[in-house]
């Protein structure tokens, strides 16, 4: 496979337990369809909370080292990060350290989700508190 980039031979390599195509040029990693969700995974492993992938894409000049068709440019996950993918569903190219943006921006979600989750439980007894007698007493005693 060639890098859709440099156009030289993408060499096998290992990030984080994922075995990658690699550019020892530009640096550039190939990850098959699966390991996007693989290398999310690391940081944010809810593919159910993650949200969409893709959107909306547009035309590139970069060709898949797998097939050969033109790659097309997304937003990833609608965030401010570009990245390329294969429209027959063979993988994404990320730029030099894309891979880390995206482990980044995974931490993020899953941050965002615990405060979510923890809002939603403080939310839900402060109306149980309510429900509560000695809250109306408390209340009445006030306006007393």
């Amino acid at each position: 496979m060639k890098c859709p980039i440099c156009n030289v031979d993408l060499e096998s390599s290992n990030y984080r337990g994922i075995c990658v195509e690699k550019c020892p040029s530009c640096e550039g990693i190939w990850l098959d369809i699966d390991e996007l969700d693989q290398l999310e995974d690391k940081a944010f492993d809810l593919d159910e909370l993650k949200g969409n992938v893709i959107f909306s894409s547009s035309p590139t000049n970069l060709q898949c080292p797998k097939c050969g068709s033109d790659l097309k440019r997304f937003k990833y996950r609608l965030h401010d990060l570009q990245l390329e993918f294969c429209e027959k569903q063979h993988g994404y190219w990320l730029d030099k350290e894309e891979e880390r943006k995206i482990i980044k921006l995974m931490n993020e979600r899953k941050m965002d989700m615990q405060r979510k989750h923890k809002a939603e439980q403080e939310w839900d007894e402060f109306l149980e508190d309510l429900k509560s007698p000695t809250f109306f007493q408390k209340l009445k005693t006030l306006l007393s």
